[in-house]
């Protein structure tokens, strides 16, 4: 039930923003334009999101004739979760990074790159997939495809009235305007990496339950952060709203822009699934 808040108070604000940016672009007219816009895309997003973001990364389906041993280990961990099957796609990347999509478990995607794939070993992937499986279980895939898809919504509507904002004179200064303009995609922004941060935790502790294996997963958290630093992901930096979606921030940078990150630190992850372990260790 709290996921289901969570989904509807993400989806307010956001549309909440789009109302902000129509204002700011032509007062009360351009505020409603933009609230049924809002509305609109929260309806195309609930529906269509996941298959734009598999399409935006050319994911391709496979099943367990073209990738056996990944399917087969996706389909033992949905098992061990109580979740229906999800589809399974592979993205030709070198990256190493994968993520959950779909409205709900009954249409929920998981999707790996082919970096990955190659990166971990067959129990570090265990962890990595059992991990976005615990984003399916706990519906996160939901407020994560709708925000990624809404947030660039905003940031394509605030570079819209950059240029072809309105002119209306009983509008607050300008200056106003421009500074909604450009703090309106921030604050989407920043909605994504407040729920994003807390959902990794959650994933992880879910993931290491699942798998049965909590330095497994630890071990592919540090793997991926130390090759994703050095191999970027073009899709990735041209649609940064999907950042959150993935196991590891897919996005180059760092210093300052971290601390606007939608993944907590990698070293806080895995030291809180070295912990899992020892207590695991002294419950023996």
């Amino acid at each position: 039930m709290f996921n289901w808040f969570k989904t509807a108070l993400l989806m307010a604000a956001i549309t909440a923003l789009f109302g902000v940016l129509g204002a700011a672009m032509g007062g009360t007219q351009g505020m409603l334009l933009a609230l049924a816009l809002g509305g609109g895309m929260n309806l195309f997003a609930y529906w269509f999101s996941d298959q734009m973001v598999l399409k935006m990364y050319k994911a391709r389906a496979v099943d367990e004739t073209s990738a056996p041993a990944f399917y087969n280990m996706v389909r033992e961990l949905a098992g061990n979760a109580g979740l229906p099957m999800p589809r399974v796609y592979i993205i030709d990347e070198t990256q190493p990074n994968a993520f959950a999509t779909g409205r709900n478990p009954e249409h929920a995607a998981v999707a790996a790159t082919t970096g990955i794939l190659s990166l971990l070993s067959p129990r570090e992937l265990r962890g990595v997939m059992a991990h976005e499986l615990t984003h399916v279980k706990h519906r996160d895939i939901l407020i994560s495809t709708i925000s990624a898809t809404l947030a660039g919504g905003i940031s394509a509507l605030a570079h819209f009235a950059m240029f072809f904002g309105g002119r209306d004179s009983r509008r607050a200064h300008p200056l106003v305007g421009l500074l909604v303009v450009i703090l309106a995609p921030l604050a989407a922004s920043l909605i994504q990496m407040a729920i994003s941060r807390a959902r990794e935790f959650e994933a992880d502790r879910g993931g290491a339950e699942i798998s049965g294996d909590p330095d497994a997963l630890a071990d592919a958290l540090e793997k991926i952060s130390a090759r994703a630093r050095s191999t970027p992901m073009q899709t990735a930096e041209a649609h940064p709203e999907t950042a959150q979606m993935m196991i590891m921030n897919p996005l180059a940078g760092g210093g300052f822009s971290n601390l606007f990150s939608t993944h907590p630190p990698t070293a806080e992850r895995v030291a809180r699934l070295r912990a899992l372990v020892r207590v695991q260790g002294s419950e023996k």
